[in-house]
């Protein structure tokens, strides 16, 4: 069993993760409006093998502490949970949005819309769509003693067949679910490889250096998504996020990676105002090229949500958005209305 504590590593590595997220989502935003592509692209490009699969990887990294858990208090902290920031901030979201869905399908068709994304995630929120299915999967792997190398080869399996369904649901959780159970599996041996980069700094960057070439060269030849060969740069991606994040804790420096990575579900639910906002002024005034709008856009897109958390903290205003109310716990027994913490 890995102990739930806060790590460094850990936390360093999922900032580097919502950094490249959020910066996907940014980049090819800019580029739409603008109708051009940007030197940034190139940057999503290169991170596309690495970005979701780590993500979910590290997800994955502490349910061995919860799994054995009775499914009502499972369920709080592993469905509910993120049950609850999900409608949320679809709502959000999609009243934001409103005036834009209601010009293009009209007032009804919207409100359909709106309906639909209780069952096809809506927008950028998949993530913590998807997590609570996982989860949920998991467990009833768990209970009924299923091998887990029957699961990790089913879950192989269905990331490399070409499944494309056109279902949110389904298709990502064909693509992803081997590396988040992969992180449960495997959780022990992931530690194991911090620590060995940790005592390895010269050899681990040389790793690196040769994953990079590796990762890029199969991303610009346009064979990175190919079956078989996106599974591995998804694991080799991963370990080599591992490796980095471990020689940046170990250096000391850059510790803002480690509270964006802290607070990365923040993030995530939070940096589609000022990513769409920011995009806009900028574009408006049409002073600088589209790479530099995209990196600019992108570092908006991050802080500003930070930002707004900060502001929480300090003025107790909000804190729903963050944290989950009374009412919104299983039995209502397990919540009380204190200070804002993360999502996690």
């Amino acid at each position: 069993m890995i102990q739930a504590r806060r790590v460094d590593w850990v936390d360093t590595a999922k900032g580097i993760c919502i950094i490249f997220v959020v910066m996907m989502h940014s980049v090819l935003g800019v580029e739409a409006a603008a109708g051009e592509k940007g030197w940034m692209h190139a940057v999503i490009a290169f991170a596309a093998p690495f970005r979701m699969p780590d993500f979910f990887l590290i997800s994955g990294l502490f349910l061995s502490n919860v799994i054995a858990r009775d499914w009502k208090l499972y369920a709080d902290r592993k469905v509910v949970h993120f049950a609850y920031f999900y409608v949320l901030w679809m709502t959000i979201q999609f009243i934001v949005k409103a005036p834009v869905f209601a010009d293009e399908m009209g007032a009804a068709g919207a409100l359909q819309f709106y309906f639909v994304s209780f069952v096809q995630p809506f927008g950028t929120l998949w993530f913590i769509y998807m997590l609570p299915v996982f989860f949920v999967v998991c467990k009833i792997a768990h209970d009924k003693g299923i091998p887990w190398q029957l699961m990790l080869g089913v879950a192989a399996l269905l990331q490399i067949a070409p499944i494309h369904t056109g279902w949110l649901l389904v298709d990502e959780f064909a693509s992803r679910f081997v590396f988040f159970y992969a992180g449960y599996i495997f959780a022990p041996k992931i530690f194991d490889l911090a620590d060995w980069a940790r005592e390895r700094v010269a050899l681990s960057l040389v790793l690196l250096l040769v994953w990079g070439f590796v990762n890029g060269a199969l991303v610009f030849a346009g064979w990175s998504a190919l079956p078989f060969v996106s599974l591995a740069l998804g694991a080799a991606g991963a370990g080599a996020i591992i490796l980095t994040s471990t020689l940046i804790v170990k250096a000391g420096s850059m510790d803002f990676l480690r509270h964006f990575g802290a607070n990365s579900i923040v993030i995530y639910l939070a940096f589609f105002f000022p990513m769409g906002v920011s995009r806009v002024i900028l574009l408006k005034l049409g002073v600088l090229d589209i790479g530099t709008i995209s990196l600019i856009v992108n570092i908006v897109s991050v802080i500003s949500p930070m930002i707004l958390f900060w502001l929480i903290q300090k003025t107790g205003f909000g804190w729903f958005l963050f944290k989950r109310p009374k009412w919104a716990y299983l039995g209502g027994t397990f919540g009380r209305k204190t200070a804002p913490q993360p999502a996690e």
